[in-house]
């Protein structure tokens, strides 16, 4: 049975960007059932955002976060009230250390032969090198979903070279809330887990040119890492069109910060459609 121990619980996702909590001890719930269980971070280093998505009592836990980490994001997994046994399958959309890292400890307080971990073969193979312990199944050997016992249903999507050959994005149809791993990621000093952006971020078109005169763009701070942490501008372009067809409310990467509104979201794609120099061109000519 879930704990009902958090009761501020916002229903209205505008609301999230105002809201004060304890990113130090809590959980915070982004959306019906889907968890924040990542931690805030010292000044100048990057930011992790695992996340569990809980539904009746089954629990699914994505990009676990690294090996250091693993106490503070298993201290707020018991916090939702679940216990370990019940987290049914581990996600991970790439094989970096950052979201793999805990594989092991996961495995072990967890302690389950059900336990299944779900990525891409091209992860997997990277992935058996944490740990060989648990069955890792490609997620197109599920006709790209995860069903809960309930119904509730996850979607998995290939975004190839973004930023890994076996990169992929998984969609909740419930809440449409899309976990896009290093797509649509921050590093930012300043980090909050709600990005905010006002009337005049959504009407503008050049990053470089603020209307508000923002000393720091929170989306040219998202266009440059992806300028340096993807592979090219056609596996960006590639992907913001695949994105672009999906109904998104919600968008929780796992660096930066969480985008809760559904204009937002749409703001940052069409600016993510124009990036220049992606990958290798950024090392040869720079920002552009």
């Amino acid at each position: 049975m879930i704990s009902t121990h958090n009761q501020n619980k916002i229903e209205n996702r505008s609301q999230y960007v105002d809201y004060a909590m304890d990113l130090e001890k809590e959980p915070v719930e982004i959306a019906k059932g889907i968890y924040w269980v990542g931690y805030s971070i010292t000044s100048g280093e990057l930011n992790c955002n695992p996340y569990l998505v809980i539904e009746g009592d089954e629990a699914v836990l994505i990009d676990g976060g690294s090996r250091d980490e693993f106490s503070k994001v298993m201290l707020k997994i018991l916090r939702t009230g679940i216990v370990p046994a019940q987290i049914k399958r581990l996600i991970y959309h790439h094989y970096d250390p950052d979201l793999c890292g805990s594989l092991p400890q996961f495995e072990a307080i967890i302690n389950s032969d059900s336990l299944k971990i779900i990525s891409h073969e091209e992860n997997n193979l990277f992935i058996n090198y944490y740990s060989r312990r648990t069955e890792k199944i490609d997620f197109r050997d599920l006709d790209n979903h995860y069903d809960f016992a309930t119904g509730r249903r996850l979607e998995f999507y290939p975004t190839p070279f973004c930023h890994q050959p076996g990169s992929f994005v998984t969609y909740d149809k419930l809440t449409k809330t899309l976990f896009t791993s290093d797509l649509f990621g921050s590093h930012d000093e300043n980090w909050s887990l709600f990005l905010k952006l006002n009337k005049e971020c959504n009407e503008c078109l050049d990053t470089n040119k603020c209307p508000n005169n923002v000393p720091k763009c929170p989306i040219d701070s998202i266009k440059k890492f992806h300028q340096k942490v993807m592979a090219s501008n056609l596996a960006v372009e590639y992907t913001m069109n695949l994105l672009e067809s999906l109904d998104i409310e919600c968008i929780a990467p796992q660096h930066g910060s969480v985008i809760p509104r559904k204009e937002d979201v749409q703001t940052i794609i069409k600016h993510l459609k124009r990036v220049k120099n992606v990958g290798i061109e950024y090392f040869l000519y720079g920002e552009g």
